[in-house]
């Protein structure tokens, strides 16, 4: 069974989180998250916490049929990050003119699976 989480409409563009998506996928859950911990970007900091919603999702006894998986247990199988909707602000500039600023978000979601089920 899959575990997923999705973090809609993040404030950030989506370039500048795909580089870390690449640096995770293939890895074991918690050796993700150690990589992500010592990462200095931004974007580390918003998928390491939907890596652990899902690490959450696959320790909910209710929803496993009481069995709890651990971040050992957990690979991540696919860290996806698409473009979200982007805000189309103007700034003023001389003579009359407005350039336009656009402030990019992403949709940040994060597959894990057990490793048996590879």
């Amino acid at each position: 069974m899959a575990y997923r989480a999705v973090h809609r409409y993040a404030r950030i563009s989506a370039r500048k989180v795909r580089p870390l998506a690449n640096l995770v996928r293939g890895k074991f859950a918690d050796e993700a998250l150690e990589m992500l911990r010592f990462q200095p970007n931004r974007g580390a900091r918003m998928l390491e916490k939907v890596i652990k919603s899902a690490i959450g999702s696959a320790g909910d006894t209710d929803q496993n049929g009481g069995r709890s998986y651990s971040a050992e247990e957990l690979v991540v199988v696919d860290a996806r990050i698409d473009g979200g909707p982007i805000m189309k602000r103007f700034r003023p500039m001389s003579r009359g003119q407005a350039f336009t600023i656009l402030k990019r978000s992403a949709h940040i979601s994060v597959e894990l699976k057990r490793i048996e089920e590879l």
